[in-house]
């Protein structure tokens, strides 16, 4: 099975996902380093209605971007920074054919594999 992660490498968390992924058996690990190589908008809304969550859930909040955005956006209004601001995306995403899930905690990508 192919698992791809949205993945920052600074990202303890996210390197705790990946060495999940890595340590499966089966699972063939692609790696998007997100910061270089952004989701589109459609493709990162598409991440968040498979998971399950909602644009302000998959984002992170303490970033100075977040802080800027009206505390009323929209989800569209948070897609849009978050194309504009890669950094204010929560890390890291992991899809594969049984679903997509936000890796926090990192135990969370299990539910998918």
């Amino acid at each position: 099975m192919k698992a791809t992660i949205w993945h920052n490498p600074r990202c303890s968390k996210s390197r705790e996902t990946l060495a999940i992924l890595e340590a499966t058996p089966g699972i063939e690990v692609e790696v998007v380093e997100y910061l270089k190589h952004p989701p589109t908008r459609m493709r990162l809304a598409d991440l968040y209605a498979s998971a399950g969550i909602t644009p302000r859930q998959g984002m992170r909040g303490g970033e100075d971007a977040a802080k800027a955005l009206p505390k009323d956006a929209s989800d569209d209004m948070i897609l849009d920074a978050m194309v504009a601001h890669p950094i204010l995306i929560e890390r890291p995403i992991v899809e594969t054919d049984h679903g997509v899930r936000l890796g926090r905690p990192p135990e969370k990508v299990r539910e998918i594999l």
